[in-house]
């Protein structure tokens, strides 16, 4: 017997990201290919032609996992019963405007989106904060949904940070993506954040990572050098990298890494490995309770299977990745300041 279609809202869903998810999720690359899927685009009036024009293009592909597609300005109808809501649509920050303007103008998006969520969407309902300032936005959203929602069940997406990181060693390895397992991003969804490969391994623990790139890198102590001077750097902007190289930002690669946290969320993710998502702190690692930070995360799925992604715990950090991760923790509590400031956060 088939399975009861999944309501997935996303907001943005006019814009390129949105437009690069809502075809792979219809095609099933996210739930599955014998879940079915409704799909709602949430847009502005002025990108309600591009949401209905994509809408128009999910029809023509016959895709037999989508149920169907709405696309409305208003989210009380876009939210209402949403199970799964992808918050893409963002404020982008634009020459000239201060963290605090974009922090500002961010929280008058997420923050009736929160409040809508809070009041029509299903009671199972899972939100992933794509848009930047992911972290805080996420908490925007989630704390303009208390009480009706969990703040648990609010994430952000630091996913694509750690897609890029084991791309970066894979292609310095010469190994397949595959094969790399154990990176971790901690902290913001920004240049703060700290890809850590400490804990990550080579093929099911058999080889660690930096004794793989001492060998291909001629020694630990280059291999050490590479991760702080190349490595790092180069993980943690490489949007901007992107951007300089392409003219615009990151598509396909978020969209794609906002499939794969759903994914693993929903889903569960393999039981010898972890990711890395944006989750509500509850003191673990010495960060603050309430901030949304990423951490090293595994899921065993949702509904029947668990309760969506869970913090690993007990990793030993040296002291280098303690004061990286706290810089980055300082970054999410100046920002979470901002937006209380602003009366935001009650």
């Amino acid at each position: 017997m088939a399975s009861a279609p999944t309501t997935v809202t996303i907001t943005g869903g006019g814009g390129q990201i949105g437009y690069a998810l809502t075809f792979r999720i219809a095609a099933g690359d996210m739930l599955g290919p014998d879940r079915p899927v409704r799909l709602r685009l949430l847009e502005i009036p002025q990108g309600m032609k591009a949401a209905e024009g994509a809408a128009l293009e999910l029809q023509d592909c016959a895709f037999p996992q989508l149920i169907d597609v709405d696309v409305t300005d208003d989210p009380l109808t876009a939210f209402n019963g949403a199970q799964i809501a992808m918050l893409v649509g963002a404020r982008p920050r634009t020459a000239g405007m201060e963290r605090a303007d974009l922090l500002a103008a961010n929280a008058g998006i997420f923050g009736p989106q929160g409040k809508a969520i809070g009041a029509v969407a299903a009671d199972d309902v899972r939100v992933v904060a794509v848009g930047n300032p992911a972290n805080t936005n996420a908490l925007i959203a989630a704390a303009s949904a208390a009480p009706h929602v969990p703040a648990d069940r609010f994430t952000a997406l630091t996913r694509l940070d750690h897609n890029r990181a084991v791309g970066q060693l894979a292609e310095v390895l010469r190994l397949g993506p595959d094969r790399i397992e154990g990176v971790a991003i901690w902290g913001n969804h920004s240049a703060s954040q700290f890809p850590d490969v400490a804990h990550a391994v080579v093929d099911e623990h058999d080889t660690m990572v930096i004794d793989a790139l001492a060998e291909r890198l001629g020694g630990r102590d280059a291999a050490v050098r590479w991760l702080d001077d190349t490595f790092i750097p180069r993980v943690a902007k490489r949007g901007a990298e992107i951007i300089e190289v392409r003219g615009s930002s990151s598509v396909a690669s978020a969209a794609n890494a906002a499939i794969d946290h759903v994914r693993d969320e929903q889903l569960g993710t393999p039981h010898r490995t972890w990711t890395s998502a944006a989750v509500v702190s509850r003191g673990e690692y010495g960060v603050p309770e309430g901030l949304v930070c990423s951490f090293p995360v595994r899921s065993k799925g949702v509904h029947a299977h668990g309760e969506g992604y869970e913090i690993v715990e007990g990793l030993d950090l040296d002291d280098r990745a303690r004061a990286r991760i706290d810089a980055s923790v300082a970054e999410l509590v100046a920002e979470r300041d901002a937006v209380r400031a602003l009366g935001v956060l009650g």
